[in-house]
């Protein structure tokens, strides 16, 4: 039996190298799913090896549904920059699969009425999906979004607090709620929700920005 370590590394991390050389997401996709379940990628994704625990956690974000969250908001803390960063995208993306595929639908529409700044749209669209479906996190935090740019800062708090409730690692829930008490001028508050947003997600730098100008504020009063 041969002791090299390379010929014992799981097949993940093979597929992760050729994923990074090609950058052919289909193809990673297509043969990490014929090789591994969800369940062994969560275990995977903490793995002690930092390359088995970025292939697994770019996986998740590819292929996992909104049972694979609370994975990806551990892996937001990871000691490795690479899984962090990957974390962060796949976790976002998992925050869209909630639901069935017509909920999933619907949402898409709404992200696009954000885009498009068609924001009264995106409230009543998002309203209707929330009326049948309150535990999708994600179209609480849209309707939060619309409601911000609207100016309508207590309705998007109000949101963006349901959207945690639903989804306690929703960091952009806990940063957008911020910035709504910032428009309020409650200063205070805007601090601690930024504070939760950071601990939810370490990497999130202009975040840290906020904290530390605020933090300078409040002292100096």
């Amino acid at each position: 039996m041969s002791n090299n370590p390379e010929k014992r590394k799981p097949a993940l991390c093979n597929l992760y190298q050729q994923y990074l050389d090609s950058q052919d997401s289909a193809g990673f996709i297509n043969k990490v799913s014929q090789s591994y379940t969800p369940a062994t990628l969560q275990r995977l994704a903490e793995h002690p090896s930092r390359e088995i625990r970025r292939g697994a956690v770019l996986a998740l974000g590819f292929l996992g549904d909104y049972e694979v969250n609370q994975t990806l908001g551990r892996a937001l803390h990871d000691e490795d920059r690479t899984v962090r960063m990957v974390a962060e995208n796949g976790i976002r993306n998992i925050w869209t699969r909630a639901g069935n595929e017509s909920d999933r639908k619907s949402l898409a529409i709404i992200v696009r009425l954000n885009s498009a700044q068609q924001f009264k749209e995106a409230v009543k669209q998002a309203t209707e999906l929330i009326e049948k479906s309150a535990w999708f996190a994600e179209a609480w935090n849209q309707r939060a979004i619309a409601f911000f740019s609207l100016g309508k800062y207590v309705e998007s708090i109000r949101d963006c607090h349901q959207a945690l409730e639903v989804n306690p690692y929703h960091f952009a829930a806990a940063a957008g709620m911020g910035q709504a008490y910032l428009q309020l001028g409650n200063h205070v508050s805007a601090l601690e929700c930024f504070r939760r947003a950071l601990r939810l997600n370490p990497s999130l730098e202009g975040v840290r920005v906020q904290i530390d100008r605020l933090s300078r504020m409040i002292e100096d009063k």
